[in-house]
């Protein structure tokens, strides 16, 4: 391998030309696929590597004759930020027909694009056509992301953003504040209960957003876990809704809030009833009706990012 052959996608590149909405678009072709078993992944992997440090690997393919490789990602605490992690990377791609290594990308801005795009992709099937309001749990890099992704998908009215620090929830509103109707949140239990769509996008180990606050029709956007043990809402949330898996797999194996509330005996493997992309192939029925709470638990995957990898490969190529 020569050092010319390889294309490198630093951060910078990846925010100017991984575009939201073909980004959203390559997210629902790629679970689509997952669903279809045109692509490959293991489940992710990782090992702890002290106190709040971990390193996880992610290998895939997008098909037998498509590109592959795998996001290698650290998950260390943020300096300066009590309390918060970073995840820092780099997904390595592979053309299909030599098997070579062709390009290298930013793994963490990725996962951010993507993940919005994801979340994106799930509230257009999911939620209510006429959801007009919308409550953002968390003001870091996700909260940012999802506030540029979400407006794609619907015409939101009102935007309340919600966090434990009002320094960070003031900042965010004022970033954005040009932009989209955004505010901060008032009391949670009041503005849940009025919200159409709500996104908790925070590593938060207990529940913060309690089942018996939704109101009825709402869509529940489940993204800040992303493996056994920190749990964002809770059991009620999980029994009361219509709950869409991005991959039934990963979810059996690792989304924390269905694990409990799947201990506790309130529900069944059974509860998840379909994957998103189950959904999108009109497999599955996605939400049946106006009155009925729907959450969509994202986890991410190896398609997902070497999809959105493989989209800025060929993009860049003459």
């Amino acid at each position: 391998m020569r050092k010319s052959e390889l294309a490198i996608f630093d951060g910078d590149y990846v925010r100017a030309h991984l575009d939201y909405r073909a980004c959203i678009a390559v997210v629902r072709e790629a679970m689509m696929a997952l669903s279809d078993g045109r692509t490959r992944q293991l489940l992710r992997t990782m090992f702890h590597m002290g106190e709040g440090r971990t390193f996880a690997q992610m290998p895939g393919a997008l098909g037998d004759d498509d590109m592959f490789g795998a996001k290698m990602i650290s998950v260390f605490p943020s300096p300066g930020e009590p309390g918060t992690r970073r995840h820092r990377g780099v997904i390595a791609m592979f053309e299909p027909d030599e098997g070579r290594p062709v390009c290298i990308v930013d793994a963490e801005e990725v996962t951010h694009i993507r993940t919005a795009a994801a979340t994106a992709m799930a509230t257009d099937v999911l939620a209510r056509r006429d959801a007009r309001r919308l409550l953002i749990m968390g003001t870091g890099g996700q909260a940012r992301t999802h506030l540029r992704a979400l407006p794609l998908v619907r015409d939101f009215e009102r935007i309340a953003i919600w966090g434990r620090n009002p320094d960070k929830v003031r900042a965010l509103v004022e970033e954005f504040s040009g932009a989209l109707p955004v505010r901060p949140a008032g009391e949670l239990p009041a503005e849940v209960a009025s919200a159409d769509v709500v996104c908790t996008l925070t590593g938060a180990r207990e529940p913060i957003l309690a089942g018996r606050w939704l109101r009825p029709g709402c869509h529940v956007n489940i993204v800040g876990s992303s493996g056994p043990g920190p749990v964002e809402v809770d059991s009620e949330l999980v029994a009361r809704a219509r709950y869409v898996a991005d991959s039934r797999a990963s979810a059996l194996d690792a989304a924390a809030e269905f694990l409990v509330a799947r201990d506790e005996g309130l529900v069944t493997d059974d509860h998840i009833v379909a994957e998103i992309g189950e959904i999108l192939l009109e497999r599955k029925p996605g939400r049946r009706s106006d009155e009925e709470i729907t959450a969509y638990k994202s986890l991410g995957h190896a398609v997902q990012d070497l999809a959105a990898a493989a989209h800025l490969y060929r993009s860049s190529r003459p």
